[in-house]
């Protein structure tokens, strides 16, 4: 999986492409958590093997679920609650899709629960980042932040530029 430091690079774009007046910062600051909430799972294997990692929590379902809480307090948000549902299903949406990039891990179960059999992109091309602080901090992990540079901080500033000059 890309860090809990890159997952933020999707909503962070989009967010700051689009503007507060689209994007609200609370808006913003609920889609970071959205695009780390589907990592909760590792958490949840703890306690019950049917839950796997990158299954349920990574599903196009999930982001939909994640997305149709914010459109119910979309006031709170400050937002729309179009807006809302959109920005946060992209946002929880694009953490399976960065981890179906990764290579190393699990498969990504998008279709859960239709199918339970996971996906990989044909490109898999973002280092897996090692669990844990220590591990992270080395040299295995600035390799990983490295690459997470190059294949999701660049893009992402690409497409919140192209956002922003397209708003203007």
């Amino acid at each position: 999986m890309p860090s809990i430091i890159t997952h933020p690079a999707v909503p962070l774009a989009i967010g700051f492409g689009l503007g507060p007046r689209i994007v609200s910062r609370r808006l913003l600051l609920a889609g970071v958590v959205a695009s780390i909430v589907p990592d909760l799972d590792v958490y949840a294997e703890m306690f019950t093997s049917s839950i796997g990692h990158r299954g349920i929590t990574h599903s196009l379902l999930f982001a939909l679920l994640c997305g149709a809480f914010a459109a119910a307090v979309a006031p709170v948000l400050e937002t729309r609650r179009a807006i809302a549902l959109a920005f946060i299903f992209v946002a929880t949406a694009s953490h399976g899709i960065l981890d179906a990039f990764t290579t190393g891990g699990p498969a990504v179960s998008f279709l859960w629960p239709w199918r339970v059999e996971g996906y990989f992109m044909p490109y898999r091309v973002i280092e897996v980042s090692p669990l844990g602080i220590a591990r992270f901090f080395s040299e295995r992990g600035l390799s990983v932040l490295a690459s997470e540079l190059r294949w999701v901080w660049t893009p992402a500033l690409a497409v919140g530029a192209a956002l922003y000059v397209l708003r203007r």
